[in-house]
């Protein structure tokens, strides 16, 4: 922690997350009380100025998403959404911050709604999230007996509901339209944009949706001003970023620190290194819908545009790291068959296409034209991504082209092994 650069998880530790009295004395619903002496308008320009960007795993400017839905229509009914739908493998930041400080989301929900003139609001989360689900459920409770939901919040003109809606367990429902469609109570099937949210998004009404870490900034940034915010992280990525490490590292678990850290740092530093004196391989940044990099990429700097250049992705956070015996063509294949899983079938170049790599894989070990059928996989996954209606279908092609350009001689030597064996 003494390493740590801690925002959404200030509290942790400190607080019982089931006791919203712990949450007052250090400092909770102070934000709100400060947000609410302020115009609206003035709250936008404090999420513009601080320059934080969507921790889901897009980056897009949070300040400018909020300005869209709050200037979409002059006096209409809108709506906050949280996206606490977190399925992306090796990601669990956001159960973190709910498991242990859910009136921090609930605060930075309220500050986000005050901004755009939002009076109800719904947080999405997995079903499967037992214990995050029972503490906010608590917490909303209390948050209502105390007077900071429901009507006249803290004795203003502002009134704010909030609800916890279930998903079940779709991987696709993490993307903000698909999930509209669940919370409207459809089949979790992608919509095509535009619209996008922020015009035309929960029954057709100007929607924000941002996700449990982005919110959870609101309130440091509306208390410490943005400049404060704007000071910490890189020229474009500002802030801090919770880091999820899993795989064959001494100390996996996560980590709050300024974007611009290196992947080497992030490894060995915090991570402690590679378990079992092992050689770092090579690592898995963003998830199955992310990109794999080499030793290569140690001294990348983890900041949304500069791992861009270089043909990486940051993705949610996760970063799953594989030592000398771990097998690329087993990870990649294990990818590609959780796309196929997932994939909801509503349009062909997905529902097809997954069900082609993998196909393609089991060939791969099976026959001897290797280059050949390598760059078949390739050549699929870019088709995808051209033409596929969500980013579900649009994936693939990020942890194929990035295996096959760090290791593709394995890949190929790996599937050998595999096939005499």
């Amino acid at each position: 922690m003494k390493k740590e650069t801690r925002i959404a998880l200030k509290n942790l530790g400190k607080i019982n997350p089931e006791n919203i009295d712990d949450y007052l004395f250090h400092g909770g619903y102070q934000a709100i009380a400060v947000a609410l002496e302020m115009q609206p308008i003035t709250i936008i320009e404090e999420i513009e100025k601080s320059g934080l960007r969507g921790r889901g795993g897009a980056g897009f400017p949070t300040g400018i998403k909020n300005r869209f839905t709050s200037n979409s229509c002059n006096d209409c009914e809108r709506f906050v959404v949280c996206n606490a739908d977190e399925g992306e493998p090796g990601t669990f930041k956001d159960r973190i911050i709910m498991e242990n400080d859910p009136h921090l989301l609930l605060e930075g929900m309220l500050i986000s709604a005050y901004g755009i003139g939002a009076s109800k609001g719904y947080i999405y989360i997995r079903a499967e999230y037992y214990l995050s689900i029972d503490r906010l459920k608590k917490a909303i409770e209390s948050a209502y007996k105390r007077g900071y939901l429901g009507k006249n919040i803290m004795g203003s003109q502002f009134s704010f509901d909030l609800e916890i809606k279930l998903g079940a367990g779709s991987y696709l429902c993490g993307e903000e339209l698909t999930l509209i469609e669940s919370l409207e109570g459809k089949r979790g099937y992608p919509r095509i944009k535009p619209p996008f949210p922020a015009e035309k998004g929960l029954f057709g009404k100007p929607t924000l949706i941002n996700n449990v870490e982005t919110l959870s900034h609101f309130p440091s940034i509306i208390t410490n001003g943005a400049e404060w915010y704007s000071n910490m992280g890189t020229e474009k990525s500002k802030g801090t970023k919770i880091f999820t490490i899993s795989g064959n590292v001494n100390n996996p678990g996560f980590f709050e620190v300024e974007m611009g850290i290196s992947l080497h740092s992030l490894i060995y530093d915090f991570a402690e290194g590679i378990k079992d004196g092992k050689t770092f391989k090579g690592a898995l940044l963003g998830g199955a819908a992310g990109t794999f990099v080499d030793n290569s990429m140690l001294d990348a700097a983890m900041d949304y545009d500069k791992l861009k250049e270089r043909g990486a992705s940051l993705g949610s956070g996760a970063i799953i790291v594989f030592d000398e015996n771990q097998s690329i063509y087993d990870l990649l294949y294990s990818i590609l068959r959780f796309f196929k899983h997932e994939s909801c079938g509503k349009c062909v170049p997905c529902r097809i296409g997954t069900a082609q790599l993998l196909s393609l894989m089991d060939k791969l070990k099976n026959e001897e034209n290797k280059l050949e059928i390598i760059n078949e996989i390739l050549f699929q996954s870019e088709m995808m991504a051209k033409t596929s209606l969500c980013p579900l279908g649009q994936s693939p092609i990020l942890p194929v082209r990035s295996a096959i350009k760090y290791f593709e001689k394995e890949i190929i030597s790996q599937s050998i092994i595999v096939n005499n064996f």
